[in-house]
């Protein structure tokens, strides 16, 4: 009988020790390498912020995009891993299909195997679309590991599976308000 190899868990705490793949393509359907947890869905959301908003629950590993009427749509998302993780209050300064990537240097400091500069496409970390976040070098964007999902494991942008950050691409507007959380402490 084959031993099946042991998943790590996901969600709050969890960590994944995986450095970016340039080069590695994710799989068409993307979707299959992440739990069903993380999959798109409605929810119900209580918030007081306007639809359109982007809330980021870093502890939780979500994202979710406001509807209105305490309703919003979540998306599972990988999170900065410890010593990258941060909160606040951005718009969505520009948006790009297929974006470049240019690693910024204190990436290269740590991780002196990447690429200076690699083009868009299926091979790129930053995936199918990327939503930059005013005033930061911080991305919402997709991935080429789509197995990261759920887990705390970038330099501090949010990943989503390709399929889910071409739809909440589709659906988010240039300006829109993005909040990060960290957990609430009592």
């Amino acid at each position: 009988m084959a031993q099946s190899t042991p998943v790590p868990p996901r969600g709050m705490g969890a960590t994944m020790d995986i450095g970016d793949q340039p080069g590695r393509e994710a799989p068409a359907d993307d979707e299959v390498s992440i739990d069903p947890a993380y999959r798109r869905q409605p929810v119900y959301f209580r918030t007081t912020e306007a639809p359109g908003t982007i809330i980021i629950s870093t502890n939780d590993r979500f994202l979710y995009l406001v509807e209105g009427n305490n309703r919003a749509l979540r998306y599972g998302i990988g999170v900065g891993r410890d010593g990258f993780t941060w909160q606040g209050l951005v718009k969505v300064e520009r948006k790009a299909e297929w974006p470049d990537w240019t690693p910024p240097a204190e990436m290269i400091q740590r991780q002196p195997y990447l690429p200076r500069f690699m083009a868009g496409g299926p091979g790129n970390p930053m995936g199918a679309r990327a939503l930059y976040l005013g005033g930061t070098v911080y991305r919402i964007h997709g991935t080429n590991q789509p197995e990261t999902i759920g887990y705390a494991v970038s330099s501090g942008c949010f990943r989503l599976v390709n399929s889910e950050i071409i739809d909440l691409y589709s659906r988010v507007p240039v300006g829109a308000k993005v909040i990060v959380r960290q957990a609430v402490t009592l």
